[in-house]
């Protein structure tokens, strides 16, 4: 592993993690927004992850001419939970932002967040985690879907978890809605597999019970880019890779609280987002057509009531997890259907 940045004095306060394999194409456009408010606060930590393109050259790059504030590390492929490891490791923020070599930020609402970021770090109490909108920039598609949390959480105002309102059925915080404070990370000891796909889930998912207070900024920073070919979350390649669904939905479970041992509203909301992953699971396990995978599918299930029943109770009570779990074909079929109809709706894709 190589890394290259000059000494700075102070710490920043925001690290940009940017795992990177094979995205020379796309890291221009990441870069650009990221830096287009550069400031003595700001670091930006690129993993090239063992890319055969020239990821690296476009990093250094960068480097040259932001030199207090770019910084490449080189390692040998461990895939995107290996490479956001590397880059929770090494960063030196007071909170940390992972963001995907092929998605890019709104410069507008990183002046605003930054401010933010800049106002929490001199506090006594620093916010745990801060919330932001982000949006859907699938390509081919005019009308971008915004994805946001007002009806949830009041802008602007520091919160616990029982002072949220109630998530709508398929809202949830993944990863791009959120920046966490470092050092939450590092007590929850957060590590994501390495080689490993769907890992935002876990990243979104694993530390909240270390997370006591959060500050929802109304703003759309975050901008998905989907509807590239081969990207990771194509229906085709979801399909494809579904076992590592299923091995990202077991980590889920083992991290979730019993009842009773977090605050409520945590509670309620980690098991409205594990029932969530566990429904996407199961979709996918229907979508792929195996008999073999219906099979996966009620072990899914059973692997969850072993893990505790509690628990495993709550999340079949959910809707979405009541809708999924329609028997026989005439179920799999109203699933595939229900599918093709939101993804066209939604463009989430």
């Amino acid at each position: 592993m190589t890394a290259d940045r000059p000494a700075s004095t102070s710490p920043p306060v925001l690290t940009f993690i940017v795992p990177a394999y094979n995205m020379a194409q796309h890291l221009p456009t990441c870069l650009d927004s990221l830096l287009s408010r550069e400031r003595d606060d700001l670091e930006v930590i690129v993993i090239d992850d063992g890319s055969t393109d020239d990821t690296a050259k476009v990093v250094q790059s960068y480097q040259e001419r932001h030199p207090h504030t770019v910084r490449l590390i080189t390692q040998t492929n461990k895939g995107h939970g290996g490479a956001v490891n590397t880059g929770l490791a090494a960063a030196r923020g007071c909170y940390v932002k992972v963001v995907d070599a092929d998605d890019w930020v709104d410069p507008t609402s990183l002046s605003l967040v930054l401010d933010q970021l800049r106002d929490q770090s001199r506090c006594t109490n620093p916010v745990d985690m801060v919330v932001t909108n982000y949006v859907y920039e699938k390509e081919g598609r005019k009308h971008k879907r915004v994805i946001n949390f007002r009806s949830v959480m009041d802008p602007g105002r520091v919160l616990d978890w029982n002072h949220l309102g109630r998530f709508g059925l398929a809202q949830y915080m993944i990863m791009h809605a959120l920046i966490l404070r470092t050092e939450v990370l590092r007590q929850a000891h957060t590590r994501l597999p390495e080689h490993t796909y769907y890992v935002d889930f876990i990243y979104s998912y694993q530390p909240l019970p270390w997370v006591h207070t959060l500050l929802y900024l109304d703003t759309n920073f975050y901008r998905y880019h989907t509807g590239r070919k081969g990207q990771s979350v194509q229906t085709s390649i979801m399909i494809a890779r579904v076992s590592q669904l299923l091995l990202v939905n077991g980590l889920m479970a083992d991290s979730t609280p019993d009842p009773g041992t977090v605050p409520r509203g945590l509670y309620r909301y980690m098991i409205h987002y594990l029932s969530i992953n566990c429904v996407v699971t199961s979709v996918f396990l229907i979508l792929s057509r195996k008999p073999s995978n219906y099979r996966n599918k009620d072990m899914l299930w059973s692997r969850l009531e072993h893990r505790s029943p509690a628990i495993a109770s709550d999340v079949r009570s959910t809707l979405l997890c009541r809708m999924i779990n329609m028997p026989g074909r005439p179920g799999r079929l109203a699933i595939r259907l229900g599918y093709k109809a939101a993804e066209a709706a939604m463009g989430f894709n």
